[in-house]
């Protein structure tokens, strides 16, 4: 019996240590869950504040005024002045000067958006004894489906270089038979201009340019009494030939009329004759896309070729003049700042009797038999910034009757003041 008491003792404190330690990790589990519900709860009231408190200091949405267009700081035009400085030596057979300094050009250029479809530019041209205007015109974009209006007065485009600016160009002057043919200004009339992006023809893309303008040239429509308008049509056509490589063509017509003649020893005589002037141009480029800063390589031509009917000066009746002529040049870019290139340029005139030096059918037509002109200019143009190109050009000309200057070298500095830096047009 006190065996089995002992048993039953011991039996009894074994159970209830057992139960006291069950009910110890109960409580020790419970504890912790505690705790955990409460740092759950203060997280989640963190978040919340957090939220209030970005939400109160979050800025209150600004109003957009939709209506009243361009704000007026949009609105101001953008205004680039250019300059283009001159100075020559040369040998002269038509003049005594040996040098001249020339501050040939002082352009105000002004650019801007009048609404989303119109963009208006002008170009103000100062010299050191006048000042004209050199192009102000609006372009009226998609027009129709991919065509553009261009109304004003604006460079026509004849070839290529006939619509940049002579501060743009990639030589002192404009080539010899642009400006024996055109007049030293080339062609700029006002009128209209309708561009059409023409769909593509296989890998090239095309362009056709016609213009409507004034026939206010002095040298080709110097007898355009009645200011019947003129008419041009280009044709462009661009093809990449590799991806460094491209090719452009084109071809441009210009029709216009005459009416009015001065006959020798008559009063004027009123009778309609047309003027023509055909061109082709050629363009090819190389430049390897990974240094195009660096390395390009340019090659660029343009023919041009005039029929102008007329009524001869000395009474003998209807008459015509043919002139033609041409240029070539290739550029290289060696280095980001330095271009060195040479430009070939040939003139031929008709050859007339009753043309003499002081009419105005000079340089169209000499009196000399076989008359022709021939110039080679080689030159170096250093890009100092992109607001400021200084360039180094000769000129060598020589002919067969037509009095020239033989020996031109040039010094020329051309700056940019403005967003426009040196655009061609």
């Amino acid at each position: 019996m006190k065996r089995i008491f002992i048993i039953s003792i011991i039996f009894v404190l074994t159970a209830f240590n057992i139960t006291a330690a069950g009910e110890k990790e109960l409580s020790a589990v419970a504890t912790e869950q505690k705790a955990e519900d409460e740092l759950t709860s203060l997280r989640q009231l963190a978040k919340t504040k957090a939220a209030e408190k970005m939400a109160a200091e979050e800025k209150p949405e600004e109003t957009v005024f939709k209506s009243g267009g361009l704000g007026l700081q949009a609105l101001n035009p953008e205004i680039s002045v250019t300059g283009d400085f001159l100075f020559s030596l040369q040998n002269d057979t038509t003049s005594e000067k040996s040098s001249d300094f020339d501050f040939r050009t002082l352009g105000i250029h002004i650019e801007s958006w009048l609404d989303p479809y119109t963009r208006f530019k002008s170009a103000i041209e100062f010299h050191e004894d006048e000042a004209e205007l050199g192009e102000a015109y609006i372009t009226v974009h998609n027009a129709a489906e991919d065509l553009n209006l261009t109304l004003g007065k604006f460079r026509q485009q004849f070839g290529v270089v006939n619509r940049w600016h002579k501060h743009g160009l990639d030589q002192v002057d404009f080539p010899l038979a642009l400006r024996q043919i055109f007049g030293n200004g080339g062609l700029n009339q006002s009128g209209l201009s309708l561009d059409w992006m023409m769909p593509p023809l296989g890998d090239a893309s095309q362009q056709l340019t016609f213009q409507v303008t004034d026939g206010q040239n002095d040298r080709l429509f110097g007898e355009n009494a009645r200011n019947r308008p003129s008419l041009l049509a280009h044709y462009k056509n661009y093809r990449d030939i590799s991806k460094d490589t491209y090719l452009e063509w084109g071809l441009t017509g210009l029709l216009g009329w005459n009416d009015e003649w001065d006959i020798s020893g008559e009063a004027k005589q009123n009778s309609s004759k047309t003027t023509t002037v055909l061109g082709v141009d050629l363009s090819a480029l190389w430049e390897p896309t990974e240094k195009m800063r660096y390395r390009n390589v340019e090659w660029r031509n343009e023919v041009y070729w005039l029929n102008k009917e007329l009524l001869a000066p000395d009474g003998s009746g209807s008459d015509t003049i043919n002139a033609w002529g041409f240029y070539s040049y290739l550029q290289n870019k060696v280095s980001r700042t330095i271009d060195i290139g040479i430009r070939g340029d040939f003139y031929v005139p008709d050859t007339k009797s009753y043309a003499n030096p002081l009419s105005s059918l000079s340089p169209l037509a000499v009196t000399s038999d076989n008359p022709y002109l021939w110039q080679v200019g080689p030159y170096i143009t250093w890009w100092q910034s992109p607001f400021v190109k200084f360039r180094v050009e000769y000129d060598y000309s020589n002919g067969e009757g037509i009095e020239n200057p033989e020996h031109v070298i040039w010094l020329q500095a051309v700056f940019a003041a403005g967003p426009h830096k040196h655009e061609r047009y």
